[in-house]
């Protein structure tokens, strides 16, 4: 064979080889899951006001935008977090990805003008994109389960100042520093407005559907069709009866079969307790408590739904269907297993432990048949893996908020019906994510002017991007909130003006720690750089954000952490004790960045670079 027909040869086979792997790369199936976009349309109007926001002094654009102070007090950012879920939405175009699951907490609580502008955004994505949007309720989508008046405080007004927006004239008035806003585009909407205004995105069968149920339906797979599914899937028809009540509410569950063999299993587990009184009135809001314990509460009060989920596992696994469930709250323990800790140092009252599921949940559901789960609403990257005493093992991912630090959504590779592959993209670049910067500022010469106590820091408008916007976000978080609320104070004035020197030292073992010091390579110059408080910054970072937060840390600041906990472990006060406890579990965790899980062996292998 001549030169010139080896050649040929060669690249017939190359172009060959390409297109078998461009074939199978059009073949990979991949889901995007956005968790707590917290979405508040910055931009809209509102149907019953002329009240269009306040004037960019740059830009010219009118927003309707909440304070920084507000955002700086909240575990959520109210504003920029709109242009992050825009810059999320367009990686995942870029990626092919045809499928988005968002578990709940899509809006910012659940108000009209808010329901609408995130419905046109989706709206928007499917018809130029052909994505395909699936949703669940959270506890900040349906505050309650039927609708109610609410009002705002933190909105930002002219001069820098406050603005009340409220959907009722009814509200303490005393501390309005402009005249108040009133638009019914304000109220918290119940089931029945939410689910109709996001009724496309799987709340709701379409034609499109290879398959669509929900608790209630009493159609089976194999006599399918739309048109008897359009009549079950009728709100009026998908209620329960609330515990100890005569009351029923609506339930928003359901399980879909967009593409072929693979079902995604929307958990409504919105679990709103009874008072213990009860007005008599029909939908009255205020007979009930919120929703955010979440899966605790769904033990109690829904039952139904954890024979529906065997029900559906038992089908998916007899019909060969990959089963993928997702609902906006967690099923497993998301502090590393150091909950116990946690309550015993800070008390069960506190850093959100009434949010964390029992035992019993991790347990149940994963004798229920659920082995994967996609949750939300703690706004942190984590994985929790639990096998329950019959030998059945589930494995809970947590989706990280865009609205957070680390902003970020997971994608979900299906390799095989026991091969699911994990990757955690971080959202840190954004488009305009600063636009709005011009507002504070009016806002901080505003709280100067009037000689505001703890005024935030100003240095979080010179952040460089977005990702370190979030992370200036927790920091002020941390400063302004977590530690004159969550940390006991005696606790916290034995640390947090330490220097990394004082904490290592605090046994005064000196043979032991120059030990340490050696076999790690370190000196002890090397712990005076940092302080307590930057050890409990790094401890939210690590909570919220896990692995992603190791490279912005360090691996020598880590190094560091993990001495001073060995010391502290050894000391004669228990909460340091506890405190090192903690701190080495959350520096400890199972792989969340970018992993595999293998269903068929309940095994779990980091594919992130160590």
């Amino acid at each position: 064979m001549s030169f010139k027909n080896i050649f040929c040869s060669l690249i017939l086979l190359v172009l060959i080889s390409c297109k078998t792997e461009q074939h199978f790369n059009e073949k990979k199936l991949q889901i995007a899951f956005i968790a707590d976009v917290h979405l508040q349309d910055v931009f809209a109007k509102f149907e019953d006001n002329n009240y269009q926001g306040i004037k960019n002094p740059v830009t010219g654009e009118y927003a309707n935008i909440r304070t920084m102070n507000a955002q700086l007090h909240s575990t959520r950012i109210f504003n920029e977090n709109y242009f992050a879920f825009l810059e999320a939405l367009n990686d995942i175009v870029k990626r092919g990805i045809k499928q988005i699951v968002l578990p709940g907490d899509f809006s910012d609580d659940g108000q009209p003008v808010h329901v609408r502008g995130l419905r046109k955004i989706l709206n928007e994505y499917s018809q130029k994109h052909g994505i395909s949007f699936f949703v669940t309720t959270g506890n900040h989508d349906v505050v309650r389960p039927f609708s109610q008046d609410a009002a705002k405080t933190d909105f930002l007004g002219k001069y820098g100042k406050e603005q009340i927006i409220s959907s009722s004239k009814n509200f303490d008035k005393t501390k309005s520093e402009l005249e108040p806003i009133i638009t019914s585009d304000i109220k918290n909407w119940g089931y029945k407005e939410t689910i109709q205004e996001m009724r496309d995105f799987g709340f709701f069968p379409k034609k499109t559907d290879l398959y669509w149920e929900t608790p209630f339906s009493n159609y089976s797979y194999e006599h399918y069709n739309f048109e008897e599914a359009q009549k079950e899937s009728v709100l009026e028809k998908r209620t329960y009866l609330i515990k100890n009540t005569n009351l029923y509410l609506p339930d928003a569950s359901y399980v879909v079969e967009p593409i072929k063999g693979i079902w995604l299993l929307a958990i409504d587990a919105n679990a709103y307790v009874p008072n213990e009184k009860l007005s008599g009135q029909p939908d009255n809001p205020h007979d009930f408590s919120g929703a955010n314990t979440g899966y605790n509460n769904v033990l109690i009060y829904k039952s139904h739904l954890l024979n529906w989920v065997k029900k559906v596992s038992a089908e998916a696994k007899q019909k060969g269907k990959i089963l993928i469930a997702f609902s906006h709250y967690p099923m497993v323990e998301f502090n590393d297993n150091a909950s116990p800790e946690l309550k015993q140092l800070f008390g069960a009252d506190k850093m959100q432990l009434q949010r964390v599921p029992d035992e019993e949940v991790a347990q149940q559901f994963a004798d229920a048949g659920i082995q994967i789960h996609f949750g939300g609403h703690m706004h942190i990257n984590d994985t929790g893996v639990r096998t329950s005493t019959k030998g059945n093992t589930l494995f809970n991912i947590q989706t990280p908020s865009l609205a957070a630090y680390m902003p970020a959504y997971k994608i979900l590779t299906i390799h095989s019906d026991s091969e699911l592959e994990v990757e955690t993209v971080v959202i840190g670049k954004v488009p305009k994510f600063n636009s709005l910067f011009p507002f504070y500022e009016e806002e901080y010469a505003h709280l100067q002017n009037n000689k505001s106590d703890h005024i935030w820091n100003k240095e979080i408008l010179k952040a460089k991007d977005y990702a370190a916007f979030t992370n200036w976000h927790l920091k002020e978080l941390v400063r302004l909130r977590f530690l004159p609320e969550d940390f006991p104070a005696e606790f916290l004035k034995s640390i947090v003006n330490l220097s990394g020197k004082d904490l290592l030292l605090i046994n005064k073992n000196a043979l032991e720690i120059d030990k340490d010091l050696k076999s790690n390579a370190v000196v002890v110059s090397d712990f005076e750089s940092w302080t307590g408080f930057d050890m409990i910054f790094d401890f939210y970072r690590l909570k919220s954000a896990d692995e992603l937060a190791v490279s912005e840390i360090g691996k020598k600041r880590l190094k560091e952490y993990e001495l001073v906990c060995r010391q502290l472990k050894k000391s004669n006060n228990p909460k340091q004790i506890l405190w090192a406890e903690i701190f080495s579990k959350t520096m400890n965790g199972e792989p969340s960045d970018h992993f595999i899980i293998d269903l068929k062996n309940n095994k779990i292998d980091n594919l992130s670079v160590k």
